[in-house]
């Protein structure tokens, strides 16, 4: 998954959560980080000063922090990505307006993309989210909420009654 297809994600994930899109800075500072960037660095990029980028990226990975459910810093940024991107949800033929994927792949921070290696998630991504057969995986649920997904897509995605989602 490229730079812009990351930014789109976290974008999506922080209006799912906010109401509000992410903004230029916050974008390139994403970028920065994911690029390994010093935030001097970025600020020259972005015309604002150190201070501010710094100030304004501490307010991000805060906020990524309380969307991901996980602590963010510069340092595991992505590796937090990493494992909510590969949340692989395929939504079935019968719901036509929302067969799409959300989330799928992994991050290439390759700076040529010959060089980079195609990665494979080892899990199926028509598994349900059972730890067992009789216990639903609740984390999946709360996410999949946090993309903005109604209990009714949640439970037609997962191939579960509504009144379960509901719980």
């Amino acid at each position: 998954m490229d730079i812009p297809e990351i930014l789109e994600f976290v974008d999506r994930a922080v209006y799912a959560k906010t109401d509000k899109h992410l903004n230029d800075l916050q974008r390139r500072i994403i970028t920065g980080i994911l690029k390994g960037q010093k935030y001097a660095e970025v600020s020259k990029t972005c015309g604002y000063s150190t201070q501010h980028v710094k100030k304004v990226s501490h307010e991000l990975l805060q906020m990524l922090s309380d969307i991901f459910g996980e602590k963010v810093k510069k340092g595991n940024l992505e590796s937090v990505l990493e494992r909510n991107i590969k949340v692989n949800i395929t939504f079935g033929e019968k719901n036509t307006r929302h067969k799409n994927i959300i989330g799928i792949g992994t991050i290439n921070n390759c700076p040529d993309s010959s060089t980079a290696t195609p990665q494979t998630s080892d899990s199926d991504p028509n598994e349900l989210p059972y730890h067992n057969e009789n216990q639903v995986n609740f984390e999946i649920i709360n996410k999949l909420r946090m993309f903005g997904l109604s209990d009714e897509q949640i439970a037609e995605a997962l191939e579960i009654p509504v009144d379960i989602v509901n719980q």
